[in-house]
């Protein structure tokens, strides 16, 4: 129900307009010539008879002023391509080429991370990388492999002994 009392048909009751058609079963089971002329004209009305509007004021309204700044350049770009290319293959590129920078940008700063931020002895935080050893089993060239850790001080030493301190 509306506000004040009215109803939102009128009074009147509402009503599907699709038929017994609308479900898959039904239209599986048979359609006389009436009904698939019927369900054509149906599916044929339910179309729009204009494509996608672009409002400008609903545009600043919906999107807040830090949101347009971030969105600007790929945007330009895009204003730019599409006489060239159409909306929907600039739009495309504008969004493709968005999610490539992130995932660029996020490449580069864990790349940096990983070099200049690296557990050793000097500081107690970054990430410790540490890997196994190669595994060597009866056949191989080197068999039996000892392990290169000899005396305790090998032993979590961290990149002290090859420190030029």
């Amino acid at each position: 129900m509306v506000a004040g009392g009215a109803s939102d048909t009128g009074g009147v009751k509402p009503m599907a307009i699709a038929g017994r058609m609308v479900r898959e079963r039904e239209r599986l089971i048979g359609m006389t010539p009436e009904e698939r002329a019927w369900r054509k004209q149906w599916l044929k009305d339910q179309e729009l008879h204009h494509g996608a509007r672009k409002v400008p004021a609903l545009e600043l309204e919906l999107n807040n002023p830090i949101k347009r700044f971030y969105r600007a350049p790929l945007d330009k770009l895009c204003n730019v391509l599409t006489p060239a290319l159409g909306f929907q293959r600039a739009y495309t590129i504008r969004f493709w080429t968005g999610k490539a920078l992130m995932a660029l940008t996020g490449i580069y700063a864990t790349a940096y991370y990983f070099k200049y931020n690296q557990n050793d002895w000097t500081r107690k935080g970054g990430w410790r990388v540490i890997s196994s050893r190669k595994s060597c089993v009866p056949g191989d060239e080197g068999y039996p492999r000892v392990s290169d850790r000899s005396a305790p001080a090998d032993y979590a030493a961290r990149g002290f002994k090859e420190s030029p301190l």
